[in-house]
């Protein structure tokens, strides 16, 4: 344990040689711990010493599966295309697609500069097996990233008409609708991503993320974007997020607020989301609510100043001037270099002394709040 400790400390002073000796110390002696594993496996990668990282990670993935993806990428920045390529193709089969994996594999074929090469070579495999569905998905990718969109779509179309029960290939499909103006086709395609459990939830949000985008050019579809988005809200509040910003963005305040509250409902973790619901519950005087709110954020996020004077105007609003009080006072210990939110709990404290009866220290907050110097 001592030698854990001195590897530890010896990464951190950089003293990278002392700290691998220390590290090897406790695997001799202890077996391979996934703690150590894992402290040697950052000395590694903050050296750029990816060869002697990859047995460490392959270690690892006995203990998590997660670092299967790290792999991919050590292959990669070795230069062990083929068994990174490998590893890519397994992950999404258990995994399903992932913009991430996509992206790695875009940088090893550019890396390799044989994209035409392996064109060819993925054309071939589905000339053997017209059902391979992920040999289709690569070559969609492919033609995607050299900007033939007119090959990928194609490809995207034979890939359904051999395999129609193909879920991951919409994930291609309704790009290639939403660029033609073909909304209903491309509405059609999300629902069968939102519903995919081969699609991971981080690429299921760029999907939605796209679709508003869409929408905001195109608001005759707004029925159907909220269908979609009641469709995938069983996932969490970030899908109601995402359409509480975009009726934001419309100034459609009313809307905005009551997405975010459904999303707060479901994901109270949400710093943002969270602030955006307390911030419009309050610009509709629903104070109640947002005082309830901003109590319970503060649990969560117990050093966000914003969220302790949000509270107070919540309060203030609610003539509760104790309670406002209690909570900007607190809030003041935890403003880092911002005059404007410092003038705002000043101007919020006179306020409650105010309603307080409290003149004397009405005033001492009102000159506070007019002293604080604001940046040009």
């Amino acid at each position: 344990m001592v030698y854990f400790e001195m590897g530890k400390n010896h990464t951190y002073l950089k003293q990278y040689a002392e700290a691998e000796a220390d590290f090897n110390k406790v695997l001799k002696s202890q077996g391979d711990r996934l703690d150590v594993l894992e402290q040697f496996y950052e000395l590694y990668y903050r050296q750029k010493e990816y060869e002697k990282s990859i047995p460490l990670v392959q270690k690892l993935i006995l203990f998590d599966e997660d670092y299967k993806e790290d792999l991919a990428n050590l292959y990669t920045l070795t230069k062990q295309y083929d068994k990174a390529l490998e590893q890519l193709d397994e992950l999404d089969q258990v995994w399903g697609e992932s913009d991430i994996r996509n992206a790695l594999r875009a940088q090893i074929y550019r890396a390799t500069g044989n994209t035409e090469g392996a064109i060819e070579n993925l054309e071939q495999k589905i000339d053997s097996n017209p059902k391979n569905e992920k040999e289709y998905l690569n070559l969609i990718f492919l033609y995607s990233d050299q900007g033939n969109k007119e090959k990928a779509f194609e490809a995207a179309k034979n890939l359904l008409k051999n395999n129609p029960k193909s879920e991951l290939v919409h994930l291609a499909l309704y790009k290639f609708y939403l660029d033609e103006g073909n909304a209903s086709e491309a509405i059609k395609s999300m629902k069968i991503v939102f519903a995919s459990e081969e699609v991971d939830k981080e690429t299921k949000y760029k999907v939605l993320g796209d679709f508003i985008q869409f929408v905001n050019e195109n608001p005759q579809y707004e029925t159907d974007l909220a269908e979609i988005v009641n469709q995938f809200s069983v996932e969490n509040g970030r899908v109601y997020e995402k359409l509480g910003d975009y009726y934001a963005a419309k100034n459609r305040k009313e809307d905005a607020l009551n997405a975010y509250e459904k999303g707060i409902a479901q994901d109270p973790d949400n710093y943002n989301l969270l602030k955006n619901t307390i911030l419009f519950q309050i610009e509709f005087k629903k104070y109640e609510a947002a005082a309830k709110l901003s109590s319970e954020g503060l649990e969560i996020f117990p050093a966000q100043a914003l969220l302790y004077l949000l509270n107070g105007v919540a309060n203030n609003g609610l003539e509760k001037s104790d309670t406002a009080i209690e909570s900007l006072e607190t809030g003041l210990d935890f403003i880092l270099e911002d005059p404007k939110m410092e003038r705002d709990f000043y101007e919020q404290l006179s306020f409650a002394y105010t309603t307080k009866g409290n003149a004397q220290k009405a005033k001492m907050y009102s000159e506070k709040a007019a002293a604080t110097k604001m940046p040009n």
